[in-house]
């Protein structure tokens, strides 16, 4: 089971500590493949790969939070024979905050730090209206307009967006879902990234984070919007590896 939901790109046996990786809304486990070449040969890296997407694209996706966040700490057990840290972009946040939580409830090893990015902390509302419902044409404009992200080939290209289509829907429909409850609170570290353009997660709606640990905790901001992980990578990358 673990080898159908994390992917590791870059076995290595001389691992001190695992980074445990999950993607933003639509997107698989192959978006931290350069992530696993450019971190320290002692950093394991485990990226989530979804049903829907990439090796997983004939699988029916998921629309639930929970039960992404349950199923994923089911398959990570095995894993924790190291040291470990999780990191979230965007929907990825939300999925690695509910890991961390279960994690903690279950009474496991507690991850030594946790990261997240580019997402609003817990409690503001969205104040744009659903897209779920919407139909293909018009949610596929709709997601484009708040997030950007889509090349135009991928759009242009009708057989491949029927085949992104669900997986996308399947996120959307999960973040419109999902209600965070109060509890339980974090102890580990917790440090908040984002971009200093980024509509969907503003700098000052990164804050709020700080209630979700009592550990250590602050805010980091690169240059860019909210995909500002692609051209400022290896500024992240230092971040995380120096931690």
């Amino acid at each position: 089971m673990a080898g159908d939901w994390f992917v590791r790109f870059r076995p290595t046996t001389a691992a001190t500590v695992r980074l445990f990786c999950f993607p933003y809304a639509g997107g698989g486990a192959a978006i931290y493949r350069p992530w696993a070449q450019n971190l320290p040969a002692s950093v394991d890296l485990c990226a989530l790969q979804l049903p829907g997407r990439e090796t997983r694209i004939r699988e029916t996706p998921i629309a639930r939070i929970d039960t992404i966040a349950d199923t994923a700490v089911n398959c990570m057990q095995e894993r924790l024979d190291l040291p470990f840290a999780l990191f979230g972009h965007s929907m990825g946040s939300v999925i690695a905050f509910e890991v961390a939580r279960r994690i903690l409830a279950a009474g496991l090893p507690a991850p030594v730090h946790l990261w997240l990015s580019a997402r609003r902390a817990p409690g503001l509302a969205d104040v744009d209206p659903p897209l779920r419902q919407l139909g293909d044409d018009e949610f596929v404009d709709a997601l484009d307009r708040r997030y950007g992200g889509i090349p135009a080939e991928v759009r242009a290209d009708r057989e491949l967006m029927a085949l992104l289509l669900p997986g996308l829907r399947a996120d959307i429909a999960a973040l419109e879902t999902h209600v965070v409850s109060a509890e339980p609170q974090l102890t580990c570290p917790l440090t908040v990234f984002g971009g200093s353009a980024d509509p969907r997660a503003p700098v000052g709606q990164l804050d709020g984070w700080r209630a979700a640990t009592a550990g250590r905790f602050r805010v980091r901001i690169f240059e860019g919007g909210h995909f500002y992980i692609v051209p400022r990578r290896a500024e992240l990358l230092a971040e995380i590896a120096t931690e």
